[in-house]
Parts: structure tokens; C-alpha cells; sequence
């Protein structure tokens, strides 16, 4: 179900983030979606980066998405996402499982949009718990957006 990521992987991962649903969910995404240069480019660094762990899901036989985690000011977190075609089948909280059996710092943060219902339900499903509140500039929603702060300790 999950592997390490390869360049083979980015093809479906850009034509995923192109759902403008997917993106609403995910809400903090890149300022351009259609822009494949800076799609690969962010790719080449989160891969080139060797403290970042980058899985990508594959469900039978195929390119589900992705989960990976990341220092981001000063704390390592996890960030998942998974093409709308795999939704609601329970597969992001199996990847999510899986994945942390990899990934074994603690704490290790998430966030999630606050009216994403479903990723906040993978995360506490997967040991997260919501520790406060913050809001920034969602690029796919052009407007700020309020978003759940959650943790794993352990």
C-alpha cells in the first residue's frame, strides 16, 4: 500500500491536485496549480530534502496519492493527500497507519482545514488530537481560512 516515492509518481500527483474540490479540502496549496514547473520544482526539494520521508500510496496496482512529513518552523509534520476517487473507503487512515509505523518522531504535528471534516477525522483516527486554532492565507481559497491544529504524542 505504500512505497518510496519516485519522479514516476508526479504525473498522477499534478493531475490530482488539478480537482478544484480536492483543493478547496486541502485549502493551503501552491498559488498555481496549473503551473507544472513549480509543481516539479516543489517536488525536486521535498525529494531532494533527506529529512523528509515521502511515501506514495498505491491501491491496486495503482497511484492512490501520497503521504509525507516535514520540518516546518522547527517541528516535524505529516501532510497526506489522496485523489478524490479513493475517497471515503477508508484508505487515507490505513495509508496514514502505515505510514507512521515509518515515521517514528514524536511528537509529530498535522493541520487541517477546520470544515475539512474527513482529513481531521483520519488524524484522530490515527492518534492525533486537536491542540489549538490558527488561520493563514489558503491559496486555493483565495481568502483566509481557519484551520485545527492537532499533535501525536506518541
Amino acid at each position: 500500500m505504500l512505497r518510496d516515492m519516485t519522479d514516476a509518481d508526479f504525473p498522477v500527483f499534478f493531475e490530482q491536485q488539478l480537482d478544484a474540490d480536492a483543493r478547496h479540502m486541502a485549502a493551503f496549496t501552491s498559488k498555481d496549480p496549473t503551473d507544472r514547473a513549480a509543481f516539479q520544482a516543489h517536488w525536486a526539494r521535498n525529494l531532494g530534502n533527506a529529512s523528509n520521508l515521502n511515501k506514495t500510496i498505491v491501491v491496486d496496482g495503482q497511484v492512490a496519492g501520497h503521504v509525507s512529513s516535514f520540518v516546518m518552523d522547527g517541528q516535524r509534520e505529516v501532510t497526506y493527500w489522496l485523489g478524490r476517487s479513493y475517497w471515503g473507503r477508508g484508505l487515507a487512515t490505513r495509508a496514514l497507519s502505515v505510514f507512521l509505523t515509518h515515521e517514528k518522531t514524536r511528537p509529530l504535528h498535522a493541520r487541517a482545514a477546520k470544515d475539512n471534516l474527513g482529513s481531521r477525522r483520519v488524524l484522530e483516527k490515527c492518534g492525533f488530537v486537536v491542540i489549538g486554532e490558527d488561520k493563514g492565507f489558503a491559496n486555493a481559497r483565495g481568502a483566509e481560512t481557519e484551520e485545527f491544529l492537532l499533535i501525536l504524542r506518541s
